[in-house]
This record gives structure tokens, C-alpha cells and sequence, in this order.
């Protein structure tokens, strides 16, 4: 029974003196949890600090490979039982590290890809356990921030570089694609690679693709534009030449979205005569402000989703998304937000940007505005496809 349950469960133990963290001695141990996994994890004292340990036997990887994190904890080598593939979580000569040694994934491919791992959480996920599209857009940008940050072009702004900060500059997006293959399930571990390149002369693009860390299928595809806009004015910049010098060296010519898949099109505008469902009195809250002192980008998704029918929501994955970004929303505003479904989806040349290479079930055009003046502030379009649970009844 024991061994079944180190095959099954992930189960973190604290141990107390040194002589007791002797495997013969484990039973000593006091049990702090567990969940479903193939590793197991330990925390043991050594010289007054603790270190956690976690076995990664069975896995088709050492957990050492997840690139420096999960989660913010850093990963390192280690033994365990004298398990060969065993792993140290937050290792002895790191105790005493910043805090903000171990809270980042780390570069590869010669510093143009930066790679960070995250577990979906139980409150990252809906009502069918899996993540939702608005945590997978929380964990993009997490992993964006985190891109600047570690590149060491950080100034004191959100995402901004020094010399942005200095000029009172901040990036916002302009339009984002994402593409679902597959969601991922509550405790399913993810890695995120993320780059970036021009667009245009005054544009960044942003990419990113997402793959189960288990099995390193890519179930996700995501790609953006940013600009540049002065934080006191509110107004659009052109990208000042030093700005473009300390980005340049990290532009990577590469794509995670083929040009054929890609979301290009115009969005068109919805109005009152042909929206067909509208649902007002949406109120930003402080909680949804972020730093730039505007709501938060991936906050709009939950409100461009309270107009979609619920038998949709219930029975079908969303497995794509256009947002295209028009002017800022603070917290004062009251909005609207409208849908209408797309009228024929048949299968010809022009249906470009479905995300798992056959045509969705639904399509659907999206508005959110402000209710008192009716002023845009997101354009969107979204695909989905039926549930496959409920294609076998």
C-alpha cells in the first residue's frame, strides 16, 4: 500500500532533527499533504535552514529541467534516498539568495527565448476543472513581466525598460490572438516560452506558445502587438531610439502563430441593431486596476464573457480569441457588453484562424463599451467547438 501511494500521491513530509531525515527513520516524519503526482517532495533541516526535496522518478524528465521554477520555487540538483533522479527545491547555499533570484524561469537558446513553468492552480481553473482562458492569459503576461525583469532592462514601470521609465513610458497592447489546442487540468504542470520581435517601426510583437510540461505537446498558441505610451498624456509614442537599442538585441525572427493561422482580419463593430445579446451595468473594480492605473488588460475577457449564452459557456471550449484593444477603461466606467454569432462559418479559404485544424461549431463577434457615451473599448472574436463529452451522447 505504501509504495502505491508513493506512485500516486506527491506527499511532502517535514523533518524535524537531522538524524530523523534518514530514510530508515521516515516514519518519524510529520505529513504535510499531498496531491495526484509521480514525485514525491521533502523538507529537510540542515544547519538550522530547511530545503525541499522532490523525487521526479517516473517522469519522461528530470524535474531539474523545469527551467529554474514552478511557481516561483527554484529547482536545482539534489539527492533523495540516493535517487539519482532526484531533485533539491530551494537548494542549501540558495536559502539566503534575494527573493527575486527564485521567483523567475530562465533564458535559452542563446538569451532570445525565455522559458518559465507554472502548476494550474484549483482556483486557476472553471466548472470542468481545466484552466480557464482568462488564467491562461494571466500566466502570458506573468511570464512577459518576468521576461523584462530577468533580461535586466527593467525600470520602475510595469514591463517598462529604464529607459522607458525615464521618459515616462509604458507598453500597451494593441491586439492579441490566442489558440487553444487543449486545456490544461487542475495540477497539470505548463512551460511557456516567450520572444519577441518588430512590428513595424514603431510596434513590438510579442509571442508565446505554452506546452504540457509532461509531455511537451504544444497545446497553445499566442501572439500580440504592443506600442508605446506615455503614462502622464495617455497618448501614443513613436519608440525612442534608445528604447529600440536596449530591445533590439532580444528581437528573435520568429513566429508561434503561422501566417495562415493567424487572426488578421478587421473585427467588425457591433451596434444595438445588430448585437444579439447586450448586457449592461458592468462595473470595474479597485481589485481590477493594475499598475499602469488601468484596468487590466485580461479582466476584460470575464466581461466579454457575461453576454455569451450559458448553454454555450457550458457545452462548448473556447478555443480561440482576438482581442483588439481600443482605449483604456478605469474603474469609474460603467460598461456594456455585447454578442452576436457569426452568420455562416462555411468551410472555404477565409476561415483562416481556427485553432485545432477543423472548423468551429460557433463563432461569435464581440463589443465591450462604455454605457454612457458608447465608446469602444475592445473589439473581439472568439471560436469554439463542442465539448467532446457532449459529442458522445
Amino acid at each position: 500500500m505504501a509504495s502505491m501511494a508513493a506512485r500516486t500521491y506527491n506527499i511532502a513530509t517535514l523533518c524535524l532533527p537531522r538524524d530523523m531525515c534518514k530514510a530508515e527513520k521516515n516514519e518519524m516524519a510529520t505529513k504535510l499533504g499531498f496531491y495526484r503526482s509521480r514525485r514525491v517532495a521533502m523538507i529537510t533541516s540542515k544547519n538550522g535552514k530547511f530545503s525541499v526535496r522532490t523525487s521526479a522518478g517516473g517522469t519522461p524528465r528530470s524535474v531539474e529541467t523545469i527551467n529554474g521554477k514552478v511557481n516561483g520555487v527554484h529547482v536545482g540538483e539534489g539527492t533523495l534516498f540516493g535517487n539519482k533522479n532526484s531533485t533539491e527545491l530551494i537548494k542549501d547555499n540558495d536559502i539566503d539568495a534575494p527573493a527575486h533570484s527564485s521567483l523567475h524561469g530562465n533564458f535559452v537558446e542563446g538569451r532570445f527565448v525565455y522559458r518559465q513553468t507554472f502548476v494550474i492552480r484549483s482556483y486557476e481553473i472553471g466548472p470542468d476543472k481545466t484552466a480557464t482562458m482568462e488564467t491562461l492569459m494571466n500566466l502570458l503576461q506573468e511570464t512577459a513581466l518576468n521576461h523584462v525583469t530577468s533580461s535586466g532592462l527593467a525600470g520602475n514601470g510595469f514591463g517598462a525598460t529604464r529607459e522607458m521609465s525615464i521618459r515616462k513610458l509604458i507598453w500597451v497592447v494593441t491586439r492579441i490572438f490566442i489558440q487553444v489546442q487543449r486545456y490544461s487540468s487542475w495540477g497539470d504542470v505548463v512551460e511557456i516560452d516567450t520572444w519577441v520581435d518588430a512590428a513595424g517601426k514603431n510596434g513590438m510583437r510579442r509571442d508565446w506558445i505554452i506546452r504540457d510540461y509532461k509531455t511537451q505537446e504544444i497545446i497553445t498558441r499566442a501572439t500580440s502587438t504592443w506600442v508605446i505610451m506615455n503614462r502622464e498624456t495617455r497618448r501614443l509614442s513613436k519608440i525612442p531610439e534608445q528604447v529600440r537599442q536596449e530591445v533590439l538585441p532580444f528581437y528573435l525572427n520568429r513566429v508561434a502563430v503561422a501566417t495562415e493561422k493567424n487572426d488578421s482580419e478587421k473585427i467588425d463593430k457591433l451596434t444595438d441593431g445588430t448585437a444579439g445579446r447586450i448586457r449592461s451595468g458592468l462595473a470595474p473594480r479597485w481589485s481590477d486596476m493594475d499598475a499602469n492605473q488601468h484596468v487590466n488588460n485580461v479582466k476584460y475577457i470575464g466581461w466579454i464573457l457575461e453576454s455569451v449564452p450559458i448553454n454555450v459557456l457550458r457545452d462548448y471550449d473556447l478555443t480561440s480569441m482576438t482581442l483588439e484593444y481600443r482605449r483604456e477603461c478605469r474603474q469609474s466606467n460603467l460598461l456594456e457588453s455585447m454578442t452576436s454569432a457569426t452568420a455562416s462559418l462555411a468551410e472555404d479559404s477565409n476561415c483562416k484562424n481556427n485553432s485545432i485544424n477543423r472548423w468551429p461549431d460557433l463563432e461569435y463577434t464581440h463589443l465591450l463599451r462604455m454605457q454612457a457615451d458608447k465608446a469602444e473599448i475592445v473589439r473581439a472574436r472568439t471560436e469554439w467547438h463542442l465539448k467532446q463529452k457532449h459529442k458522445l451522447h
